[in-house]
């Protein structure tokens, strides 16, 4: 269930995420290549991306979709890993797209891969379900790593993205002061240290590194941290966080 808020690598920096062939289980080694549905409604994009993916032994291109609607039937026929798929395209776009994929293959995890680098769009492809945002921009290497990291259960945003996405939670704890309904979980002071760190965007290594522990027991912390937030990735976890005044970032 744990994802992890990371920043994507920029200029094919150091991903921080997991070996390429590792499952979201710790040291468990994936079995089966990653499968993958490329969605755009851009023919010779998608056909660009399925040669640059072929080319990576632990990812398999699965089926192709030009919309939401197309992309929806082909997730349930398909049940991919990924859904690496575009924002904005005709008959239904890909924000619109996201629930429906979630509905017919549950345990598909949705990257946007888009031109938009509008907040509202980031915003709503998280709250629809989506687990990476990554803008066009990024080398071919990175949608790779990206694939990888997502399959690994933690979370891609584009740099320059995740700075907005943050700007924008600060500013939500500063135009309201809502009263707490029910009172927050407590998190013990090892599960806020980690929460803090997730939501500067530092990867699971880099927690572990700053905290001197095990990356193991930083996806354990982070499991801790969903379950008693009921939430369902470190996105969510951080957007809460702030909401309830469990952390502030300055």
């Amino acid at each position: 269930m744990a994802d992890s808020f990371e920043p994507a690598p920029a200029g094919g920096a150091e991903p921080g995420t997991g070996a390429a062939g590792d499952t979201g289980v710790a040291g468990a080694p994936r079995k089966e290549p990653i499968r993958v549905l490329v969605v755009d409604d851009h023919a010779l994009f998608r056909r660009g991306l399925e040669i640059v993916l072929a080319q990576e032994e632990d990812i398999q291109v699965v089926g192709e979709a030009g919309d939401g609607a197309e992309a929806t039937e082909k997730a349930a026929d398909l049940l991919p890993d990924i859904v690496l798929m575009d924002v904005r395209m005709p008959r239904r776009g890909g924000i619109e797209a996201c629930t429906s994929i979630k509905e017919v293959a549950p345990s598909a995890k949705i990257i946007m891969l888009t031109m938009s680098d509008e907040e509202a769009d980031l915003y709503e492809a998280i709250k629809a379900g989506a687990t990476g945002y990554l803008l066009k921009e990024i080398s071919t290497d990175e949608v790779a790593t990206a694939i990888r990291a997502v399959a690994d259960g933690q979370s891609q945003i584009s740099p320059s993205m995740a700075s907005k996405l943050l700007t924008e939670f600060k500013s939500m704890i500063q135009r309201t002061d809502e009263r707490r309904l029910v009172p927050a979980p407590r998190l013990t002071d090892r599960e806020l240290e980690v929460l803090k760190l997730v939501a500067t965007g530092m990867n699971n290594r880099d927690i572990a590194k700053e905290l001197f522990i095990s990356e193991n027991t930083v996806k354990n912390h982070v499991r801790n941290i969903l379950e008693k937030l009921q939430l369902h990735s470190r996105m969510e976890a951080v957007v809460y966080a702030m909401r309830e005044k469990i952390l502030e970032i300055r």
